[in-house]
């Protein structure tokens, strides 16, 4: 076996476990969106030309996407809390790196390292879905995947005050000690996953993204100043695409991948990585619109005229509302599942751009516009992490919601790139300074609209589960046991049975582990006191069902599961025998 698990979740976890993981997606959300108020202002701070001082913002992007998959695959196989405390080390070195310097070298090299922070979402919610009893658990991945919104909505205001009334490095600073405080509060009050998945860590993989990621991400970043056309941007597009194809291959032909692109593959994992590119696009269309539309002048005829502190005051709603659905999301999510939620939020964000459109005339409508999306995007966001979490075995959480924190950030990247492209060539030339115009605003606005759809189209595809309302509501996740069960009779198929020993006296907490052809996990669980255990299957085909518990020899049975389920009793009372099912 290449990837199995060491240990059952806890499912143990002390009520501060979820708000300091959720302060932790916060401090990184803020890390994002530090320099959001001085943009304009960057190449002067530096004493540079705006193309070189837009690296500032890519680099963070850039080595955010590296980090996401590689930090959750590392958390995965060495512990989610290590690799979590890791990142928020690095990001705090690379926000004090920045906060010496006005160097732009310098300053690329400590943004670079404060993208290294992205990975503490993922990270976040695999420990939660390793620690927490089911009740809490879908609240609790809601708060953490819409941390990164709620953190950039109060994140603007608070950096546009710091930007106009003190040096700007003061930013970083700030950034500093809300990490170190994330990492003081980790230590103390959040314990050890005690999920492991066995194999080494696939060096050359992680290479290999890397590379595809950084030649995907630097033409769609940077295309407007290259040129679209160019052959810098068309050229690094294609060596994208064929890094991203041999790593592909590599990765479906080593035995212990980064990525686990036949899981990936599956349609609940492949339509709900696609539908979160969509979400991405449409949550940064906001940020990009409204604070420009409401900073602009009045003499424009249609800017709001306000100060920096007060657009971000004006767009801060879109990230309190993010915060406040999670609970409304926990709510739906359990009526009507997660699918149904996201479709949901979806819808909702239509609303906010469609209605968006002809509310651009006051501030007090910004804020109405910010409400709404706001209710969407965190709905939607809140969704992502139980959908992925529902489709991929424990072992691999950390890796797999990485790759859809990935996602999301292409998103945002198409995103940026599309809309800044779209306000570029839509401005007015004032003095030779470009003014975006309204035309452009609602341009945007309507791309937003165009991806919510597309969005929407992929959840359709998404595949149906039950209603959480009729998965058996007598089962409760009191103990590890009733939680293994509880999760397999949601599936509704698989293999269940009882775990015998001497005499047929049933074994209690006998490990129980699923392996499929290839001699990966499949599944794991735990007998309970009377021996039983219940295991999904991933697919159908032939497997080995291994128990094994103390005093008793380990015991290998075949089995095959056609998509009905099937009861296989495995009897650990002959030492070292196989027992053919």
């Amino acid at each position: 076996m290449t990837d199995t698990t060491t240990d059952q979740p806890t499912r143990q976890a002390g009520g501060a476990v979820v708000p300091v993981l959720a302060f932790a997606g916060i401090v990184v959300a803020v890390m994002q969106t530090l320099l959001v108020p001085v943009i304009k202002d960057l190449p002067q701070l530096l004493d540079t030309a705006p193309s070189n001082a837009t690296w500032v913002l890519t680099s963070t992007l850039l080595s955010g996407a590296v980090a996401t998959p590689i930090m959750g695959r590392l958390g995965d196989l060495y512990g989610k809390r290590r690799m979590l405390v890791l990142s928020l080390s690095v990001m705090v070195i690379g926000a004090l790196v920045s906060a010496f310097t006005s160097e732009l070298l310098t300053m690329i090299v400590g943004r670079t390292l404060q993208g290294f922070a992205m990975g503490a979402i993922p990270l976040g919610i695999g420990l939660m879905r390793d620690m927490l009893p089911r009740e809490r658990l879908g609240s609790a991945m809601a708060l953490m995947s819409s941390s990164i919104g709620v953190g950039g909505g109060l994140a603007l205001p608070a950096a546009a005050l710091v930007a106009q009334h003190t040096n700007w490095h003061a930013l970083f600073y700030g950034a500093a000690g809300l990490g170190a405080l994330a990492i003081l509060l980790t230590l103390l009050a959040v314990p050890e996953s005690p999920m492991r998945a066995q194999g080494s860590f696939d060096l050359a993989g992680a290479l290999g993204l890397s590379t595809g990621l950084v030649l995907l991400l630097l033409p769609i970043t940077k295309g407007s100043d290259w040129g679209w056309s160019s052959g810098t941007t068309l050229g690094l597009f294609a060596a994208a695409v064929v890094v991203l194809v041999l790593w592909g291959l590599y990765e479906l032909r080593v035995q212990a991948p980064l990525v686990d692109l036949r899981t990936t593959a599956r349609p609940a994992v492949l339509f709900t990585n696609l539908a979160s590119i969509m979400v991405g696009v449409a949550f940064y269309v906001v940020s990009l619109v409204l604070p420009q539309l409401l900073q602009l002048p009045t003499a424009t005829g249609y800017g709001l005229g306000q100060s920096m502190v007060v657009a971000g005051l004006c767009v801060a709603p879109l990230g309190l509302t993010m915060m406040f659905t999670a609970p409304v999301y926990a709510r739906l999510s359990a009526r009507y599942g997660p699918k149904v939620t996201l479709i949901t939020g979806l819808l909702i964000i239509a609303i906010g751009y469609g209605g968006g459109l002809g509310l651009m005339n006051a501030a007090w409508q910004t804020i109405v516009t910010s409400v709404v999306l706001g209710a969407g995007i965190g709905l939607a966001y809140s969704s992502l992490p139980a959908l992925i979490v529902g489709a991929v075995p424990a072992s691999e959480t950390g890796a797999a919601n990485g790759l859809n924190t990935l996602m999301r950030s292409i998103g945002t990247s198409v995103s940026s790139a599309v809309v800044g492209m779209v306000l570029a060539n839509t401005a007015n030339d004032v003095g030779g300074v470009a003014v975006p115009t309204m035309h452009g605003f609602r341009v945007s606005f309507l791309i937003a609209t165009a991806a919510v759809a597309v969005g929407l189209l992929l959840a359709l595809f998404l595949p149906k589960s039950p209603r959480p309302a009729q998965r058996h509501p007598q089962l409760r996740a009191s103990s590890e046991e009733d939680a293994a069960l509880e999760r397999a009779e949601e599936v509704l198929r698989g293999f269940r049975g009882r775990v015998l020993g001497a005499d047929g006296a049933p074994v209690a907490r006998a490990k129980v582990t699923l392996i499929d052809r290839r001699g990966r996990q499949a599944g794991a669980t735990v007998s309970d006191e009377e021996g039983r255990y219940a295991l999904p299957v991933p697919a159908q085909g032939a497997y080995v069902l291994a128990a094994k518990a103390s005093g008793h020899g380990p015991l290998a049975s075949s089995a095959t599961h056609s998509g009905e389920e099937r009861t296989v009793d495995l009897d650990l009372s002959l030492p070292g025998e196989t027992v053919s099912a």
